[in-house]
């Protein structure tokens, strides 16, 4: 439905984006995740048709979005960080505005501007004027906007910016709606927004691509190594000694002490790859301790961003390149 390939463009002599290519499939939700000037703005213009890239090709719904822009950009729907609203326009005539600027008339209009708004929760601000809206409801105006043409593409750019936390979780569901019919792209500041909204993550710094993997997988790339959380119920130099001894474990920690006494906590790194869990519980068991919970888990997005982009040892830059499919970060 997307397809970058070899993407650069340049601004005067810098170059805001070098050789960015990636695919986002019919459906599916992506989180573009950057830090600032990272070139995620760039990116965005270019699928949009509001810039033409220095070199590359951009296909938007089988569209060159350089030499066919009119027929692409039809199937483009766009809701920039700030988003361009009228006002003193109430939010049916705002749509309607909207829906005629896009191509449509008479019934299939009409019909389009009921959907949204249904779409988006807004029947009861259908005749308010958009002034009187709060922050979070002129976002779902600014959502219903971008799909009352029924595109195929939507680009979210901080689609939850500014707004309250009981809108943030109403919005975020309403994005994981839209996936279904829609190939949306999310660009967001707010990481832990794309684990919850997003099925795969793209990761930009310094114009180039870092990082492109559902972020489950980029935990494990990144650690090389397989994690695992327990709550047992014994004594604790024991049962550090008996998961150590299980073949494929690398290290066994207890984690930090907590109010109940009664169990402590053990983080288990294991070699990549070994489905170790059974064994653990079934030292557990034999040993006739209690466990109370076992787990595998992952880095956090911000702990995978942090590594991806930062170098805390030298406080300069790093750039480790992960892609679906390739090997592990040495």
């Amino acid at each position: 439905m997307i397809e970058l390939d070899s993407i650069t463009k340049y601004y005067g002599n810098y170059p805001a984006i070098t050789d960015i290519s990636f695919r986002v499939e019919k459906g599916e939700v992506l989180g573009f995740l950057g830090p600032n000037g990272a070139g995620k703005s760039t990116t965005m213009k270019v699928i949009t048709g509001f810039v033409p890239p220095t070199e590359g090709t951009c296909i938007v719904a089988g569209n060159n979005i350089l030499t066919d822009s009119l027929a692409a950009r039809r199937h483009i729907g766009y809701l920039p960080e700030t988003v361009p609203l009228y006002t003193d326009m109430t939010v049916s005539d705002y749509l309607a505005f909207m829906g005629k600027i896009r191509g449509l008339k008479g019934e299939r209009l009409n019909k389009r501007v009921d959907d949204v708004v249904q779409i988006c929760r807004l029947e009861e601000y259908f005749n308010i004027f958009i002034s009187k809206l709060s922050k979070g409801f002129r976002q779902r105006v600014g959502i219903a906007q971008s799909i009352i043409h029924e595109p195929d593409v939507l680009i979210l750019d901080e689609p939850t910016i500014g707004i309250d936390p009981i809108q943030v979780v109403e919005t975020r569901e309403l994005i994981k709606n839209l996936g279904g019919e829609h190939t949306v792209i999310v660009s967001t500041h707010i990481l832990p927004e794309v684990s919850m909204i997003c099925e795969r993550v793209i990761i930009i710094h310094e114009g180039q691509i870092v990082a492109v993997d559902k972020p489950e997988n980029l935990a494990t790339r990144l650690r090389g190594t397989e994690r695992i959380e327990l709550d047992v119920a014994g004594p604790t130099r024991e049962i550090v000694s008996a998961l150590e001894k299980i073949s494929g474990v690398e290290t066994v920690n207890r984690k930090p002490s907590h109010k109940d006494k009664y169990y402590s906590s053990f983080e288990v790194e294991a070699e990549r790859g070994i489905e170790i869990r059974s064994e653990l519980a079934t030292a557990i068991i034999k040993n006739k301790w209690n466990l109370l919970r076992l787990e595998a888990v992952g880095m956090s997005l911000e702990e995978i961003f942090l590594r991806l982009t930062t170098t805390e040892e030298t406080g300069k830059n790093s750039i480790n390149t992960i892609t679906e499919g390739a090997p592990e970060i040495e």
